[in-house]
């Protein structure tokens, strides 16, 4: 697990393909690995990798085909920039929100606007996951922790303040920019329990929810 508060921004150092997988090397920058062990997680733009080989400011990950094909770490360069957080202990602040590291979707950057010290984005998420993201909630784009302005469909809106942007890769986003989307963990499970015995269902089968199902079921 992990916060969203990213710990340092590193830069992919090689992609060394292997039978069909890729490992990458990533230089770490100023990203404290003093007590990272091999097999650790680190969360790399959002996405929880594992550490197969540590040095005093690199470290090397296996990523699967599944993993390259349902996230932006296959299109990364050498050079590279990304979001580095290592996992949360019992004595990290919980200064986000709770993250899994599991990618649901890629969103798309529409547009990059100012506004006063701030920046303004709007980003179109995958339509599965739109009943997901809600005004004031939490969205975790590349890594980062972020908090949901406004929602129009699939296309949500970010204010995000200097220090955010100066500190993570979102200031070199631009419009067409792809991201790595992980929707809120409650909303995901708050889904299925709504469901009940639904949830169950064969795919296909199920109920979907709606405002006749949430007024059937006591929900207003």
């Amino acid at each position: 697990m992990f916060t969203g508060i990213i710990q340092a921004v590193g830069r992919i150092a090689r992609q060394e393909p292997r039978g069909g997988d890729v490992r990458l090397h990533i230089d770490t920058a100023d990203l404290d690995l003093s007590t990272t062990a091999l097999g650790d997680s680190i969360a790399v733009n959002g996405v929880c990798l594992t550490a197969v080989e540590l040095g005093a400011a690199r470290f090397a990950a296996d990523v699967s085909r599944e993993t390259l094909s349902l996230t932006t770490l296959g299109a990364l360069g050498q050079g590279g920039a990304v979001n580095l957080e290592r996992a949360l202990t019992l004595s990290t602040p919980l200064g986000g929100h709770l993250v899994s590291g599991h990618v649901d979707g890629l969103g798309e950057v529409l547009e990059v606007g100012a506004d006063g010290r701030s920046t303004r984005l709007r980003i179109r998420a995958p339509d599965a996951l739109a009943r997901y993201i809600a005004p004031k909630g939490s969205i975790c784009i590349d890594g980062t922790s972020l908090t949901v302005n406004r929602v129009e469909g699939a296309v949500f809106e970010l204010n995000i303040v200097p220090h955010t942007l100066e500190e993570t890769i979102i200031g070199g986003y631009r419009a067409g920019s792809r991201v790595n989307l992980e929707v809120d963990l409650i909303a995901r499970y708050l889904e299925r329990l709504v469901l009940g015995e639904q949830a169950a269902a064969p795919a296909g089968e199920g109920e979907r929810i709606t405002r006749d199902f949430l007024s059937r079921h006591g929900f207003g």
